[in-house]
């Protein structure tokens, strides 16, 4: 079920997550800039893989929007290294594998199913933070094809 905790006009949840050199992230440390938090279900699938890529390629678009990205998944930072290195990622990513985390608090950690299995996965959804720390905008059940120039096209119009 997904959770109407936190849409466009809510703050971000502030909740840590790991960065894959060991270290911790929470989305008030771009406070000042906006932040795209894109949440993705496993490293190294092939929609997962695009998206990433797709991101990491605007990265300097993003940039010069004035805009900070950031991939999220349950993936360890062993697995975000891996990734990284095998697709030349630029885009940061992190790792929100602890109990109550951030995409459990926004609900798009939920009960999925695939072939009458029922099992828990990620929704991939998008959060556009402006630097307030507010959310401007989420794309939930996001479709990877085109996604990444429509969040470039909102954050430059934010």
């Amino acid at each position: 079920m997904m959770s109407d905790f936190a849409g466009a006009g809510d703050v971000m949840p502030d909740i840590a997550m790991g960065t894959p050199d060991g270290g911790l992230v929470k989305p008030s440390d771009f406070k000042g800039r906006k932040l795209v938090v894109f949440f993705y279900p496993k490293d190294n699938t092939p929609g997962c893989t695009t998206e990433a890529k797709d991101f990491t390629a605007m990265k300097s678009d993003f940039d010069a929007a004035g805009t900070d990205l950031l991939g999220v998944s349950k993936d360890s930072a062993k697995k975000h290294l891996n990734f990284i290195a095998k697709h030349d990622l630029t885009t940061p990513l992190a790792s929100d594998a602890e109990d109550n985390g951030l995409s459990d608090t926004l609900g798009i950690w939920t009960e999925k199913q695939m072939y009458g299995k029922t099992y828990m996965g990620m929704v991939r959804s998008t959060y556009l933070v402006g630097p307030d720390g507010k959310i401007a905008q989420v794309w939930n059940k996001v479709k990877v094809k085109g996604h990444a120039a429509e969040v470039l096209a909102a954050a430059q119009a934010l």
